[in-house]
């Protein structure tokens, strides 16, 4: 029997002000699902990462949502989804990170920055190696991609770096490159 693949999602607790947000964060849970996949994220009912627990636990699929305690009362708690409730945010990151197999990342602030650095500076420093994509939903990711760029232009980031993330503009695209970088 195969493993039980596990897609960690980073984005956004709100949904942005694009609809086509929200359609590629339920395309996103809905894909995960249909590759008999579990979805990961940060365990909360509302945003971006609302839409798409929803969409994979609609789709048939598994959902594992992590979440500080003291976050509850902001982002809700997804009854429907298995959760765990940690104290802090550090232990979440390391949980999310921790439980997931690869990861995809779709538009989101400062925390999903957060969770990104702290995704890329592991697999950097060779404490994981776990595939790393991003679904970039109207170019939102192209000054991002350009900022990591210009890190190794100016040597401060190793040549290549950005070479171990891709870049996709359809979730389904995204889920099946993940899953083909982690093979059987």
């Amino acid at each position: 029997m195969a493993k039980l693949r596990s897609i960690g999602v980073f984005c956004g607790s709100a949904t942005g002000r694009s609809p086509a947000y929200v359609t590629a964060a339920r395309s996103a849970g809905k894909a995960i699902a249909d590759r008999n996949c579990r979805l990961v994220y940060g365990g909360g009912d509302v945003g971006l990462m609302g839409q798409a627990a929803h969409s994979a636990l609609e789709s048939g699929g598994k959902v594992l949502g992590v979440i500080p305690e003291f976050m509850i009362k902001t982002e809700g708690l997804y009854e429907e989804a298995e959760t765990r409730i940690v104290t802090t945010m550090s232990i979440r990151k390391n949980m999310l990170i921790e439980e997931s197999d690869a990861f995809l990342i779709m538009p989101g602030g400062v925390g999903t920055l957060e969770e990104i650095f702290d995704v890329l500076s592991r697999q950097r420093l060779s404490q994981h190696d776990k595939p790393v994509a991003f679904l970039d939903v109207e170019a939102f990711w192209e000054p991002f991609f350009k900022l990591l760029y210009r890190t190794e232009q100016e040597g401060f980031t190793p040549d290549g770096f950005h070479d171990h993330v891709s870049v996709h503009t359809e979730a389904g695209e995204a889920i099946d490159h993940l899953l083909g970088k982690l093979g059987d």
